[in-house]
């Protein structure tokens, strides 16, 4: 008995022990939740009644070189339904289906999914959510949103490129620079119980967007309106596959415009163009050809695709004879309108030839044997030295995507024959932009320039927070041989072929060229001119290319009128004077005088930088405010450059 009592009290005693020591494990359980995790559970216990919705942070914008915004933002919304607090959920239905113009059946796949917030539809216009708003229905969520809005539309569309439904670049300058446009979005936090419903009382946690930062560029307006309006004239004159147009400052790699007609509209980028379906209707295509065609009609052939460059390309050629001493202008050669290169006879654009010829002139008549003959004396390593001292073995370093390589034999493999041809620009592809940058430094003192369209980062408040920098390389050329090439192309434009890019009262140099697409034979060329301006002093620089003429497909005929419309038009506005010879005024007394232009409408500003490009008098304003009124001697006006001018501002 006493035995029993025993064990009976020692189990008691165990029993005692372990529910004490069981509590002492649930009170440093409890001390431990109380004391020291206490402020997480409190947050997941927060979080699992609160729901959150972003806060759209505005876009950042884009302005051309002039400070006009080429890329801004539209106020927009997104409706949204949270299905534990639609009360109707057919009329839910029944009204988002209806205002936003979506299938009943979309809409109910939406509003009946049981997940804490549904979109409905994104960038919606502010008078269609105002509408829904209205109705005050139970559950449905409009939040206010941006769209990117271009307002010139297709100006330069496969430049600036567009933006996603959430705002975040796809194409061009605004997926390149994303990561200072896009903005950090904000956020709503609201209270709701257990079972999803907003509590009424509660307050709202707010955190404010950060709006993006601006990008401020070298494009201008101007220039490209004048680049697309001469492209897009010989496009449809000549029934092109395409016409591109660049405009550079050859001085500092900035480029002004970039032309590629036909363009696309970029606030409606994902319709085809009439000119990419070609005739066929886009019903009757499937996904993957509308997608193939959306790609070929966002890309920017001035930069994602490679060309053989034909002549334009001799002026890479004379600079590095020049630069090697293996010619003077003085050599003298002979050109019976062919070559003989080992077992092949390679012709000249000339077929009866053009006889006997010193270098100067061989470069004005883009003679091809005399540029065979300067190309064997260069050798076929020295050839690649300066191609590659040019910058034509590697990518340009331009501030937009996709920017295609150069295709270029290897050493061993160029012998007579490979390197005859590429000595005029054939069996090798650059991209057009390459060419402009190995020309630029050919002409600008020797120096290679970084093409490009960032020039500054801004911040919301207005205040500049980085400028961009390029990297540029001195001594690509000698200043001789830059100055002497200059005159050279100077030759080409006032006597040459090139010209018809001639300009009354302006120094231009520059090169034609004809390049035959690949096959051979096919009767496909590509028509294009590289010139500058003033010859002297390069300050811009243009090249035109016209894809597939029909007719008349010379570049001397047919791109260098078009470059000389881009000059006649850009170069007063750029403030370059005219400087008539005694001979162009002789021919026309009027060349003496300018003509008024019209200024109504314009800043203050602009019409001074136009008054200050047409005319050497002095300008008087009269007036304050930034709207011209009217202006003395009146718009179409011919009177001397001299004259003074008067403006009347409002």
């Amino acid at each position: 008995m006493n035995h029993f009592l025993t064990y009976q009290k020692r189990g008691l005693m165990l029993i005692v022990a372990a529910v004490a020591v069981g509590m002492l494990v649930i009170g440093g359980r409890l001390a431990y939740f109380m004391i020291f995790v206490t402020d997480r559970y409190a947050q997941r216990a927060q979080e699992l009644h609160e729901r959150e919705r972003s806060i759209k942070a505005a876009r950042g914008l884009i302005y051309d070189r002039n400070g006009v915004v080429i890329a801004d933002n539209k106020p927009v919304c997104t409706i949204s339904v949270i299905h534990n607090q639609i009360t109707n959920p057919e009329e839910v239905i029944a009204k988002l289906s209806e205002i936003l113009e979506l299938p009943e059946e979309t809409v109910r796949k939406r509003v009946e999914k049981y997940s804490s917030i549904e979109r409905i539809r994104a960038n919606v216009p502010k008078e269609t959510a105002d509408e829904i708003r209205n109705l005050g229905l139970d559950g449905v969520m409009v939040d206010e949103d941006y769209k990117r809005f271009y307002p010139f539309e297709s100006l330069a569309s496969k430049v600036l490129g567009f933006t996603g439904s959430d705002n975040q670049g796809i194409v061009g300058l605004e997926v390149e620079y994303d990561d200072y446009l896009q903005g950090t979005p904000g956020t709503i936090l609201t209270l709701t119980t257990a079972h999803g419903l907003e509590l009424p009382n509660a307050a709202e946690n707010r955190i404010e967007p950060v709006d993006g930062n601006h990008l401020h560029t070298s494009l201008d307006v101007v220039i490209q309106q004048y680049a697309e309006q001469a492209a897009q004239k010989v496009y449809t004159a000549k029934e092109a596959n395409r016409v591109s147009v660049i405009v550079m400052n050859p001085q500092n790699g900035e480029i002004y415009a970039m032309v590629n007609v036909p363009e696309f509209n970029l606030n409606e980028p994902y319709t085809l163009i009439p000119e990419v379906l070609n005739g066929v209707s886009q019903d009757s295509l499937t996904e993957q050809e509308i997608s193939d065609l959306r790609n070929k009609m966002w890309r920017n052939p001035c930069i994602n695709d490679t060309y053989e460059p034909g002549s334009a390309f001799k002026i890479v050629t004379a600079t590095a004879a020049l630069e090697e001493g293996v010619v003077r202008l003085t050599d003298r050669f002979f050109c019976p309108g062919y070559k003989i290169v080992e077992d092949r006879s390679i012709r000249c654009h000339k077929v009866g030839g053009h006889g006997s010829e010193d270098f100067r002139q061989g470069i004005m008549n883009s003679c091809n044997p005399v540029f065979m003959e300067i190309g064997a004396r260069i050798g076929a390593e020295r050839f690649l030295y300066y191609f590659d001292k040019l910058g034509l073995k590697s990518k340009t370093g331009v501030d937009l995507p996709g920017e295609a390589g150069s295709i270029m034999h290897k050493l061993e493999n160029i012998k007579a024959v490979e390197l005859a041809t590429m000595s005029f620009g054939q069996s090798f592809q650059i991209t057009p932009l390459q060419l402009m940058r190995a020309a630029s430094a050919a002409v600008n003192g020797g120096t290679l320039v970084t093409p490009h369209f960032g020039v500054s980062i801004e911040n919301a408040e207005g205040k500049t927070i980085k400028t961009l920098e390029y990297k540029t390389e001195a001594d690509a050329v000698s200043a001789q041989t830059s100055q002497t090439m200059r005159e050279l192309l100077e030759a080409v434009v006032a006597e040459g072929t090139g010209k018809r890019a001639y300009v009354a009262g302006f120094h231009i140099g520059g090169k034609t060229a004809t390049s035959e697409k690949l096959p051979r034979r096919s009767g496909r060329y590509i028509a294009s001119f590289l010139g500058f301006a003033p010859a002297n002093d390069p300050q811009v620089m243009i090249l035109v290319m016209i894809d597939e003429p029909t007719g008349i497909y010379y570049g001397g005929t047919i791109a260098a009128p078009v470059a000389g419309e881009i000059f006649e038009n850009i170069l007063p506005y750029l403030g370059i004077c005219a400087d008539y010879s005694e001979a162009e005024l002789k021919d026309n007394k009027q060349l003496g005088e300018t003509e008024v232009p019209s200024v109504v409408g314009k800043t203050l500003k602009e019409a001074k930088v136009i008054f200050r490009s047409c005319s050497e008098g002095e300008l008087y304003v009269i007036g304050e405010g930034e709207i011209v009124k009217e202006q003395f001697p009146a718009a179409g006006e011919h009177v001397n450059k001299n004259s003074d001018l008067i403006l009347y501002l409002e």
